[in-house]
């Protein structure tokens, strides 16, 4: 348009030609406020972000606001954040994880990880780490961080870790695994084909990975050593929910004929490590061993009376060699397991029930009800679960037909406390699940359908295929974490509107363009990792790959260079919870702003120093 205006000022008559003028002027002033005025907000939406006034998801929604009411942004554009495919692509993610969750499958790995690390505290953090970047390295990082965020959280509870301990680290394994494969991250994807418009070739499948692999393993190092030392430990608070499942009962467990663990000892069961269950006493041939020891061999048909949550207790049903033995076994081949509840009932003072053994009640006869666990605040029972004699205040852990359950509150014996909602390994479910998280990954991968389509039809499948219903969903899923990403994203559109991403990248080039070209590439490395706090990665690299392949041409440098130096910048992303694998902990992880740049600033440093080293040397200057 300028460029347009100075044609006709060239060729107006004088009168018109000054009128040009003014509107050149008026348009440099405009632009020129827009840019300060978007810097200022720039500057307060950090001092907000860091010392959290307000939640942050409110700080996004007043930045969005600001925005609209200074028309720095057009009102049709405001909005396309909420539409955008990081929206799209993180909800149809978390969708699955939430399937994933509930049918089991983020149990079994999270099981598999502890066990590895059991007798080994120490190893679980590296292991984690070292799972979530070989994933990453050849999936998508964010799709990495959302299988494995359910896990880690798993993992924290099970070996009684702050979840702030693992999710930050496991957020960074995934991001510096961002350079190891072209694959590894759209953003390398979509630098390879801006650079093929100035006749450059397109990036190879492997050409990152001698500094990408660099990258991973100093990355990886620091914050085992380094990094973890930094992280704030902030515990959950439990929810009355939390609170509600985690109360401690008492099972009957009865080792069968055909278990694997007949021959072993109580120790190398791994009943404590892997359930979280306690063995109180081993009930063999009518004699009882209470408190029994470690290495205690365990035989078929020991009964063992254990203490744990009814989220525990209720898993041993999917581990085969080991039964619940507090009450009768349910017969009806009618009844399938998945359509039944389990519940919580508490034995009033006048129930009938008081002073009568679970085995005398025959709940399954009158009820059509299975008692699975008890739980007595005394915490003392000294018999077998189907032959203790019950207390006024009993609560009795029960599974059955969610009808039956109900008709229990009618009854003057029993007050129904709640329904639990406990996650079971279900096989074919979480077959199931998984089948569709990867099918959505490899159509995205062949290009079949754009990679959020994708996720978004997964998301679709798990609903049809009953794997989650669409409320147990929805409320996993973090709606602050969605609103703050596609409010920011509004920021990230005004920074290219405005010119104010052009601005930053000129002033650079006139600041540090005659100087050694180290010092430029030093100058793109910042301003990329700058731009990718509130644009996102592959708008940033869209913005700033132009501006330097062009300045590398004409000081006569090699423009490569510059791209792949934008490249591996634009991964870098550690200073702000703003990266979509950062946003997924930020919650769950309660983190603060500042942490991430606390952590992620020497971070931050240390791949710039390996990649101010690497590229050059791999692509000489």
């Amino acid at each position: 348009m300028n460029r347009r205006m100075l044609g006709h000022i060239a060729f107006a008559e004088p009168g018109q030609a000054a009128d040009i003028r003014w509107l050149l002027i008026e348009e440099t002033l405009s632009m020129t406020l827009a840019i300060i005025l978007l810097l200022v907000i720039l500057a307060v939406a950090l001092l907000f972000f860091s010392f959290e006034w307000v939640p942050p998801d409110v700080t996004a929604l007043g930045i969005l606001v600001a925005l609209i009411v200074l028309r720095l942004v057009p009102i049709e554009q405001a909005f396309l954040g909420f539409g955008s495919d990081t929206f799209i692509l993180l909800m149809g993610l978390l969708i699955m994880t939430a399937a994933l969750m509930r049918t089991g499958v983020v149990e079994v790995v999270g099981r598999t990880l502890l066990q590895y690390t059991s007798k080994h505290p120490g190893r679980l953090l590296p292991a984690t780490m070292i799972a979530v970047a070989v994933m990453s390295a050849f999936i998508n990082n964010t799709a990495a961080a959302a299988f494995f965020l359910p896990v880690i959280l798993g993992l924290s509870q099970r070996a009684k870790m702050s979840a702030s301990r693992l999710l930050m680290p496991m957020a960074f394994a995934a991001i510096l695994a961002s350079s190891v494969t072209l694959v590894s991250t759209s953003t390398n994807v979509v630098v390879s084909g801006l650079i093929t418009q100035f006749g450059l070739e397109p990036i190879g499948m492997f050409e990152l990975t001698p500094v990408g692999i660099p990258v991973l393993i100093v990355g990886l190092l620091y914050m085992m050593f380094i990094g973890k030392r930094l992280i704030p430990e902030r515990s959950t608070p439990k929810t009355i929910t939390d609170t509600f499942n985690l109360r401690p009962y008492l099972a009957e467990l009865r080792i069968l004929s055909d278990s694997t663990l007949v021959g072993k000892t109580l120790a190398e069961s791994n009943l404590g490590r892997n359930f979280d269950l306690t063995v109180l006493s081993i009930i063999r041939d009518s004699k009882k061993l209470v408190r029994p020891p470690a290495d205690t061999l365990l035989q078929a048909e020991d009964a063992l009376l254990v203490e744990g949550a009814s989220e525990a207790i209720l898993k041993i049903k999917d581990v085969s060699g080991i039964d619940i033995q507090a009450d009768v076994k349910f017969s009806d081949s009618g009844i399938q397991e998945e359509d039944l509840s389990l519940a919580e009932v508490v034995l009033l003072p006048r129930s009938p029930f008081i002073g009568r053994t679970l085995k005398g009640m025959q709940m399954r006869e009158r009820f059509q009800i299975q008692v699975v666990a008890i739980n007595r605040y005394t915490g003392i029972v000294h018999s077998k679960i189907a032959d203790t004699r019950l207390l006024m205040g009993d609560v009795l852990l029960v599974q059955g037909d969610p009808k039956q359950i109900e008709a229990l509150q009618g009854e003057n014996a029993f007050n129904v406390l709640g329904v639990l909602d406990v996650k079971r390994f279900n096989r074919k479910q979480a077959l199931t699940v998984v089948f569709i998280f990867a099918g959505a990954f490899i159509v995205g991968a062949l290009k079949i359908l754009p990679l959020p389509a994708a996720m978004l039809l997964g998301a679709l499948l798990v609903f049809l295929t009953r794997s989650i219903s669409p409320d147990d969903a929805y409320r996993q899923v973090d709606w602050k974490v969605l609103i703050l990403i596609g409010s920011m994203l509004a920021l990230g559109v005004a920074m290219q509107t405005t010119g104010t991403a052009q601005y930053l990248a000129d002033l650079l080039t006139r600041l540090v363009g005659g100087w050694n070209p180290l010092w430029l590439l030093t100058g793109f490395f910042a301003l990329t990792v700058l731009l990718t706090q509130p644009m996102s990665n592959q708008a940033a690299a869209a913005v700033v790959i132009p501006v330097a392949v062009q300045t590398a041409i004409q000081l006569g440098l090699n423009p490569r260079t510059f791209a792949m130096m934008i490249a591996i910048a634009a991964s870098t992303s550690y200073l702000t919870p703003l990266e979509p694998a950062c946003l997924m902990v930020y919650g769950p992880g309660r983190y603060r702003f500042m942490d991430f740049l606390k952590v992620g600033g020497l971070l931050t440093v240390a791949v710039f120093l390996i990649a101010i080293i690497l590229t050059p040397l791999l692509w000489p200057l």
